[in-house]
C-alpha cells in the first residue's frame, strides 16, 4: 500500500494511527468502493435483455443507467456531507453500503419500468453516502505527502469493481437471467457493513488551528469560498466535462462491442477487465504517483502535466472506435483508458488541498455533485439519444458514432485542466495567508 516518506511501516500517521492500519483502513475503503461500482456498474452489462423486457429505447436506456442513479446521488450526497463533517464517517459508510447494496437486490426484484427507476434511484441514494466521508478519513490517515496516492488506490476501486462487473456479469448473463445477477452482486455488500462499522475507527479530524474546526461552515460559505478559486472552478468544469466521456463509455461500450463486433457476454467481459478496468486503475493510480511527485516541485504541474496526458487520450478513443478487428480496438481502448484516467487523483487532491479541514467532505460532494450529475446522469444519456438520433442513416452503426462525438467532451475538459494549473499556486498562497 503507502509507506512513510522514510520508509519505516512503523511510523505513525497524522491522525495517531500506525502505518500498518491507515492501509487497512484503506484497505476497507477501497473493497467499499469496489462494491459500490460493482452494484452501479451491473445495469450496463445487462443494457440488451433489460431493454428487451421493458421495450426501451437507447434514450429511455440512457435515463436508467445514468440519471436513475445520479438523480439522489448528486443531491443527497451534499446534505450526507455535511453530515459527514460533523458526525461519525465510518457509520455514514456502514449504513450507506448496506442500504445501496439492499436496493440492488430491489432492482431484480423490479417488474416495472418505474419499479427498475425507483430502485436505481435507491442505489444512487445509499451510494452518496460513500466517497465524501471516505476522502475525509483518508485525509486524516494519511500526510499531504502520500494524499495523492491514497485517494488514487481508493479511486481505482472504480476500475476493479467496473471489472469485477464486466466478468462476473458477462459470465451470469450468458449462463443466468439478469434479475439474479442483482441479488449474486446486492447481498454480500449488505454483509460487508457490518465490517466497515465493526473494524473502522473514526480518526480525530487532523486541522491547522483550532478555529478550522471551531464551527462547520454553511453549504453556501464552503460554495463561496471554493468558487473564488479561479483554479477550483476551471477544475470543476473540466473534471465535468471529462466525466461525460468516463462514464458514458463505461455504460456504453459493453453494448457496442455486442452490437457492432459480435462478441459473447464472457467474450466481452474478459476484454473489458483486461482494457478498461486494468487501464483505468494503472492510470488512476499512476496520476496519484505522477500528481504527489509533482506536488512538492511545482503544485501548477501536478495539474497541468495529468491534464495534457488526459488530452493525448482521445485520439486513442477514436482509434478504438473505428479499428475493425477487436484485437486492435480492444489495445487502442486500453491506451486510451490508462491516459483518460490521469486526471481522476489530481482532481481529488487538489480539491481537498484547497478545501478547509471542516469543509472537506463538502467539498468533495460538490464536485461529485457536478462529476456525476453531468458526467454519470448526462454522460449516458447523450450518449444514448445520439444513438438514437444516427440509428436513422447509420443502424446498429449509430453506437460508434454516439461515442465518438463524446470525445468532444474530453477534449474540452482536458484543456480546462490546463487552465486551471496556471491558477492553482496563486490559490494555495492566497488560502494560506
Amino acid at each position: 500500500m503507502i509507506e512513510s516518506e522514510q520508509g519505516d511501516p512503523s511510523e505513525n500517521t497524522v491522525a495517531g494511527a500506525s502505518k500498518g492500519y491507515a492501509n487497512y483502513v484503506l484497505a476497507i475503503l477501497f473493497l467499499v468502493y469496489v462494491f459500490n461500482f460493482v452494484d452501479r456498474q451491473i445495469v450496463s452489462i445487462f443494457i440488451g435483455p433489460i431493454r428487451a423486457e421493458f421495450g426501451l429505447s437507447d434514450t429511455q436506456v440512457g435515463l436508467l443507467v445514468g440519471f436513475a442513479f445520479a438523480l439522489l446521488y448528486t443531491f443527497a450526497g451534499i446534505p450526507i456531507a455535511r453530515l459527514a463533517d460533523r458526525k461519525s464517517r465510518r457509520t455514514i459508510i456502514a449504513i450507506g453500503l448496506a442500504f445501496w447494496s439492499a436496493m440492488t437486490v430491489a432492482t431484480g426484484m423490479a417488474r416495472s419500468t418505474m419499479a427498475l427507476f425507483a430502485a436505481r434511484v435507491g442505489v444512487g441514494l445509499g451510494e452518496a453516502a460513500g466517497t465524501p466521508p471516505a476522502h475525509s478519513l483518508i485525509v486524516d490517515y494519511f500526510s499531504e505527502g502520500q494524499r495523492a496516492r491514497a485517494l488514487a488506490i481508493y479511486s481505482s476501486a472504480v476500475f476493479f469493481g467496473s471489472g469485477l462487473a464486466y466478468i462476473g456479469g458477462g459470465y451470469m448473463r450468458e449462463h443466468f437471467d439478469w434479475r439474479t445477477a442483482f441479488y449474486v452482486l446486492g447481498i454480500p455488500g449488505v454483509l460487508f457493513a457490518f465490517i466497515v462499522f465493526f473494524t473502522v475507527r473514526e480518526p480525530a479530524r487532523v486541522t491547522t488551528s483550532r478555529s478550522d474546526l471551531a464551527e462547520q461552515p454553511s453549504f453556501m460559505t464552503t460554495l463561496t469560498y471554493l468558487v473564488q478559486c479561479k483554479s477550483w472552478r476551471y477544475l470543476l468544469l473540466g473534471s465535468s466535462s471529462i466525466a461525460v466521456v468516463g462514464y458514458g463509455l463505461l455504460m456504453w461500450v459493453y453494448e457496442f462491442y455486442a452490437r457492432l463486433h459480435g462478441l459473447s457476454p464472457v467474450e466481452i467481459g474478459l476484454w473489458m477487465a483486461l482494457s478498461t478496468a486494468a487501464g483505468g486503475a494503472i492510470g488512476t493510480v499512476a496520476g496519484g504517483w505522477i500528481t504527489d511527485y509533482l506536488y512538492v516541485r511545482s503544485p501548477s504541474r501536478s495539474i497541468v502535466v495529468p491534464g495534457l496526458l488526459t488530452l493525448s487520450a482521445m485520439p486513442f478513443g477514436a482509434a478504438a472506435l473505428m479499428a475493425g478487428s477487436v484485437e486492435t480496438s480492444m489495445g487502442f481502448l486500453f491506451v486510451f483508458t490508462v491516459l483518460l484516467n490521469m486526471y481522476m487523483a489530481t482532481m481529488y487532491n487538489a480539491n481537498q488541498c484547497l478545501a478547509k479541514p471542516n469543509m472537506r467532505a463538502t467539498a468533495t460532494a460538490i464536485v461529485l455533485f457536478s462529476l456525476n450529475l453531468v458526467g454519470a446522469g448526462l454522460g449516458p444519456l447523450i450518449i444514448g439519444g445520439l444513438s438514437d438520433f444516427f440509428s436513422a442513416g447509420y443502424g446498429d452503426e449509430s453506437i460508434r458514432y454516439a461515442l465518438l462525438s463524446a470525445l468532444a467532451f474530453g477534449v474540452l475538459g482536458s484543456s480546462l485542466y490546463v487552465l486551471s494549473g496556471r491558477h492553482f499556486e496563486g490559490d494555495l498562497r492566497r488560502i494560506q495567508q
